[in-house]
């Protein structure tokens, strides 16, 4: 019994129907979903220092690392934003950038309110960014890290708002050293 020419033009017409969501499936993932890269950092921030004009007691002084390069950075942006909104108006927090050296580029509209540094001592030495590195009031650091640890970046899964709560209290946090996986770009050339 031989296969009828309706028969085989169906077998044709679905093998290409296969074929092109396959295509257009590889297409969608290549243009717009950018695969999940899992790295383990281990994060070390006892070589950062203050610039003078910041140092010794004073607010909370949080320092958001970033290099427009990266494209782990779309990921925390939204939750920066969040904290900026939700504690920039607390008066002893203050929220600085540091973008990488020799990189160009700029922070979003909704995280224009962060004050840029040009400059902060050890942060050559920084392993990976997107990081954030938080002063307590007395001006030791507390805390040196990602903002979280996992392929998404949100309030929920975040090591910054129990810290940034937690200061605000008067509780010490001393957190210099993080290991952690996430997504995250190497800072160092």
């Amino acid at each position: 019994m031989s296969p009828t020419r309706k028969t085989v033009l169906a077998w044709l017409l679905a093998v290409l129907w296969l074929f092109a969501i396959a295509w257009a499936f590889w297409w969608y993932q290549g243009q717009y979903l950018r695969p999940f890269d899992n790295q383990t950092t281990l994060f070390s921030g006892q070589q950062l220092q203050l610039p003078a004009a910041l140092a010794g007691p004073g607010p909370i002084r949080v320092v958001h690392f970033w290099d427009p390069a990266c494209p782990c950075n779309v990921g925390n942006q939204q939750h920066l934003a969040e904290l900026l909104e939700r504690y920039q108006d607390q008066p002893h927090a203050v929220f600085y950038a540091l973008q990488k050296p020799g990189s160009r580029g700029q922070l979003p509209a909704p995280l224009a309110s962060l004050q840029p540094l040009a400059t902060l001592a050890g942060a050559e030495g920084l392993p990976a960014s997107p990081a954030v590195a938080i002063w307590d009031q007395q001006g030791s650091l507390a805390y040196f890290g990602p903002y979280s640890e996992g392929a998404v970046c949100t309030s929920a899964n975040s090591f910054i708002e129990p810290i940034l709560d937690a200061l605000l209290q008067g509780r010490p946090v001393l957190a210099t050293q993080t290991l952690a996986s996430g997504c995250f770009c190497a800072w160092q050339k």
